[in-house]
């Protein structure tokens, strides 16, 4: 999956906003005229279920570590993506 880039410019705030609206409506056209759906970010939230038990261990071994709960799934999710992407 690529990502789209939309580049703009200006030597003012003017016209940065007014070359920014511009690249936006262009690049929203070209997707319609392409029939297809125009690449939205992710928020970076994501709320994630798991079962008390494993809560419990994830949080006693952070403690442990001195690091967060959040840090420690970004570092597991990471870790897995570049497994995968060896395969």
């Amino acid at each position: 999956m690529g990502k789209d880039l939309i580049v703009y410019e200006g030597l003012t705030l003017d016209e940065l906003r007014k070359d920014f609206e511009d690249g936006i409506d262009s690049y929203l056209e070209g997707c319609k005229a392409d029939g297809v759906e125009p690449v939205k970010p992710y928020s970076g939230k994501l709320n994630l279920r798991m079962s008390s038990e494993l809560h419990s261990r994830v949080a006693a071994f952070v403690a442990t570590t001195r690091t967060t709960i959040n840090d420690f799934i970004n570092r597991a999710i990471t870790n897995e993506l570049k497994k995968a992407a060896a395969l």
